[in-house]
């Protein structure tokens, strides 16, 4: 879940560092999201997203204070702050875990993750930036791959909160999508790091209104020693450290190798929840996950080159 500034130059060994504790955060965001799928068996989707951003705040303010960095946004960072904390945290993340009550990890993290073809859509539809060849064709391998998902060889549509699923995870990917478009349109005044803290904490208080209002008290919750595990990781780790390390070293590669890091996180994600949850990968699954990641990959190599 990157929200980075544009990258800057660097030495080649602080190059090579980052690009080991990159891994590092692209490993944690992979495995968060069999984690997540094992913390929904306990906490109501709402909620733990609440209780991931929630946690995550406190932390990343806790990291700032102790680096004397605690400050308000500025003004003209306000939008990044509101789409942010509004669009990718609070949307994103609050679909995206109904939906995965709806349906597998493996499912869920490849559609969620389908955001480099939406991303050229969008920029298309809404800022009028007619797309090259080689775009148009990564969006249409892309979307024959969405659309082989969705065909009933794949997705059993009678089954109940089929629909809501897909549904939900296609517009959190949308969601997402319109924030790395606003990323690349802005013009930051404090880094992203400084705003972090507060976009989390601006996502987590319309969060824990709607679990409240659709989820009531979490007073249901089977607390054990497991659970709690897979909070602090889903939240303090893969969350807030992850972003840390988002902020201090995506900068320090080029963008192009920042989204080939994070197309990176599908694939661990889906690996671990064959490992983990033993999910099964069907024939049609393995041949829309090729077609997917092909588009997405064929539409960051387009992005590069214009």
């Amino acid at each position: 879940m990157s929200c980075a500034a544009p990258a800057a130059t660097s030495h080649p060994c602080r190059t090579g560092n980052s690009r080991l504790w990159l891994s590092l955060m692209v490993l944690l965001w992979g495995f968060s999201w069999p984690a997540t799928q094992m913390a929904l068996t306990a906490v109501p989707p709402l909620w733990l997203a609440t209780f991931r951003f929630g946690s995550a705040a406190v932390c990343l303010f806790a990291f700032l204070a102790l680096r004397g960095g605690v400050t308000l946004p500025k003004r003209g960072d306000m939008p990044i702050v509101l789409s942010t904390g509004l669009l990718q945290m609070m949307t994103f993340t609050g679909l995206g875990m109904i939906a995965m009550t709806r349906t597998d990890t493996s499912h869920s993290v490849l559609l969620a993750y389908t955001t480099p073809l939406w991303t050229v859509a969008l920029a298309w539809l809404v800022f009028r930036a007619r797309p090259a060849r080689a775009q148009v064709a990564a969006l249409l391998t892309g979307l024959a791959g969405v659309a082989l998902i969705c065909s009933p060889l794949e997705t059993d549509w009678s089954a109940p909160g089929a629909f809501m699923g897909a549904g939900f995870l296609m517009i959190a990917a949308l969601a997402w999508s319109a924030v790395i478009l606003h990323v690349r349109l802005h013009r930051w005044i404090s880094t992203p790091l400084t705003l972090a803290p507060w976009q989390m904490l601006l996502a987590t208080v319309p969060l824990a209104g709607l679990a409240l209002a659709f989820e009531g008290l979490p007073h249901g919750i089977r607390w054990s020693v497991h659970l709690v595990e897979l909070l602090v990781f889903i939240g303090p780790v893969a969350t807030s450290a992850c972003f840390v390390i988002s902020a201090e070293h995506g900068r320090r590669i080029s963008t192009f190798a920042m989204s080939n890091f994070t197309l990176g996180v599908p694939l661990i994600g889906i690996a671990a929840s064959v490992v983990i949850l033993s999910n099964r990968l069907s024939p049609v699954f393995l041949a829309w996950l090729a077609l997917v990641l092909a588009g997405m990959v064929a539409a960051t190599s387009a992005q590069r080159k214009n």
